[in-house]
């Protein structure tokens, strides 16, 4: 099994809808750490599971500098954020994880279990 990671770093803006008072609800910008994991039984014919470079472009052009409530259609937790980030780069990514602070990390893992990639 090949296995990679990829860090990113990102510039953006989210406020949360919420059904409690919090400050998150203001919008609020934050450096976003975000690692991505991805495996596959096979290379490519460049001899990669997928080219790091592609990653970047779709999660850097997608998010970076961005109001993220005006990029996605859900409220973007850092949960949420890590699942759609996963599904992004299906069907290799099987974890995600969203760093919004130095204390706060959120990882979504998909099951896979019975997936045949």
């Amino acid at each position: 099994m090949y296995k990679v990671k990829k860090r990113l770093e990102i510039s953006a803006a989210h406020r949360l809808e919420l059904d409690y008072e919090s400050k998150c609800t203001n919008l609020h910008g934050h450096n976003w750490i975000v690692d991505v994991y991805l495996k596959s039984e096979t290379l490519n014919s460049s001899g990669m599971i997928m080219d790091f470079t592609h990653i970047k472009k779709k999660i850097i052009d997608k998010f970076d500098h961005k109001i993220i409530n005006d990029v996605v259609d859900f409220n973007p937790t850092a949960e949420n954020l890590a699942k759609h980030i996963c599904d992004e780069l299906a069907p290799y990514c099987y974890r995600v994880d969203v760093q919004e602070s130095t204390d706060n990390i959120a990882s979504y893992e998909k099951d896979t279990r019975n997936d045949e990639i």
